[in-house]
């Protein structure tokens, strides 16, 4: 059975584009077209389509106003369709935590229809996702207390990865921490200057200090370093006073920043370093928190009920890189009580 999508878009030229890549796919069908979310509303009650793809600068009302009511009132799969501008990447992340799946940047250029090609796999995994707040009342019930204890924050070390729903997932996570928790890394697969809006969000939303990873930054206890999108991969360099580094290497498993790269910069920690891996589409990461897990380090996996997309880590539980699976709520809590438990 095919994937029925509508396009929601007041471009005609982009509402064409985006016609054409989805139509050329034998498993998915454009189903209808809208110019703006009254359209689109009504178009929803007519064509229930399974998915639904949203421009976010709209007349008479914007997408992440339509968005909102759409959460509300008849939660579907949603990829926004977004500029790759300070405003656009704003509104994304904004975007991503009222609800939607996923993303995929509208071109400012002639190459248009090339810029699109990631859009019928995305089409797909949403399809099959769950919405973000499903998942969140998933990982709702039973959330264990925060460890009160001291941490050694200094000596231990904390490095997360997260792609598609990771937006929500993160914020829940690392909004969770206290002043004084350890330090986190963390890489969430992110084009060019959406982590600028997503770390200074995070930052506001948390005790922890929350800031876009910089080469040679010093890492410190009560902090959280997100990897710039789409420019670097983050790694941890030194053990006794790390450091952040950042290296414009070839993307691995299709990703720059790459949740493998920043695991396998775990393996100098040991037995001091967690591994979390969160919801997300593919296997980046999977590798190397088994090697984590062999070198001593506990690792952790958000359970399938609480994922938007239960992907990074299931190949990592597949493959023995999960020593626990945890519904989100959580993991903040678990992490905490192992970092408490050194003493």
């Amino acid at each position: 059975m095919s994937i029925k999508v509508l396009i929601v878009d007041d471009s005609a030229t982009i509402r064409a584009i985006l016609k054409h890549t989805l139509q050329a796919e034998p498993d998915i069908e454009v189903v209808g077209e809208a110019g703006d979310p009254y359209e689109a509303r009504e178009a929803i009650k007519q064509l229930q389509p399974d998915v639904l793809t949203l421009d976010i600068e709209m007349p008479r009302m914007s997408g992440i106003e339509f968005l909102g009511h759409l959460m509300r009132l008849r939660p579907m799969p949603v990829i926004m369709i977004s500029t790759l501008t300070e405003a656009g990447a704003d509104a994304t992340i904004e975007a991503l935590s009222i609800g939607a799946v996923d993303y995929i940047a509208k071109p400012n250029g002639a190459n248009a229809i090339g810029a699109f090609t990631e859009l019928p796999q995305k089409v797909r995994v949403a399809a099959r996702a769950k919405s973000p707040a499903a998942s969140m009342v998933a990982s709702q019930s039973a959330a264990p207390a925060v460890s009160t204890k001291n941490y050694r924050a200094k000596d231990r070390m904390v490095f997360v990865g997260a792609s598609t729903g990771g937006v929500e997932a993160l914020t829940q996570v690392i909004s969770a921490l206290p002043a004084g928790a350890p330090p986190v890394v963390v890489t969430q697969h992110m084009p060019a200057k959406f982590t600028t809006s997503f770390a200074q969000r995070l930052n506001d939303k948390s005790a922890v200090t929350v800031v876009e990873a910089q080469d040679s930054l010093p890492i410190e206890a009560g902090h959280v370093y997100l990897a710039p999108g789409g420019v670097a991969h983050l790694e941890v360099e030194g053990t006794s006073r790390p450091i952040c580094r950042l290296t414009e290497t070839e993307p691995v498993n299709g990703h720059r920043p790459s949740v493998d790269v920043l695991f396998r910069s775990a393996l100098p920690f040991g037995p001091r370093a967690v591994g979390v891996l969160l919801t997300g589409m593919g296997n980046d990461g999977a590798a190397d928190i088994k090697q984590m897990r062999d070198a001593g380090a506990l690792t952790l996996g958000q359970d399938q009920a609480s994922s938007v997309v239960y992907g990074m880590a299931r190949v990592a539980m597949e493959h023995g890189g999960i020593a626990r699976e945890l519904p989100l709520n959580a993991i903040a809590p678990a992490i905490l009580d192992h970092c408490g438990s050194f003493y």
